[in-house]
């Protein structure tokens, strides 16, 4: 007699429940997570005072300066005098040495515009702007 095995024929198969029980796990443990830090920052604490208030340590902001086609000068979406740039980044670079400046210039705009701004910055101690492109498709 013939006796035929069924398992010979089935294909491995992966079961799925223990990686959708983990999916969700995770997907809680995020959910959870995430309103906790947000519950933190909701708290009415007094913070008690300081004579220099500030974070204790600052990320590194980028200042990126454009330089219109007209070779008008704009930092933070207004316009601004070359004298006014010059001010503002030796005040960053005074509060963080290592500031970093990204200078835009159109494509259209005579490169003395865009010199005269990268001297601005060497001259306010910024040690090495950066001259920002857009790649080329």
């Amino acid at each position: 007699m013939l006796i035929k095995c069924s398992d010979a024929n089935t294909a491995p198969a992966i079961e799925l429940t223990p990686l959708i029980d983990m999916v969700f796990l995770l997907l809680i443990f995020f959910l959870v997570a995430t309103t906790f830090k947000q519950e933190e920052r909701e708290m009415q604490i007094a913070l008690p005072f300081a004579s220099s208030a500030g974070p204790i340590s600052g990320a590194l902001r980028e200042l990126i300066v454009n330089v219109r086609a007209d070779g008008g000068i704009v930092v933070g979406g207004r316009s601004i005098e070359g004298d006014d740039l010059r001010s503002l980044i030796a005040d960053a670079v005074a509060v963080n040495p290592q500031q970093k400046v990204t200078v835009r210039g159109d494509r259209e705009a005579a490169y003395s515009h865009i010199v005269s701004v990268l001297d601005i910055c060497k001259g306010s101690g910024v040690q090495e702007p950066y001259l920002d492109t857009m790649l080329q498709k």
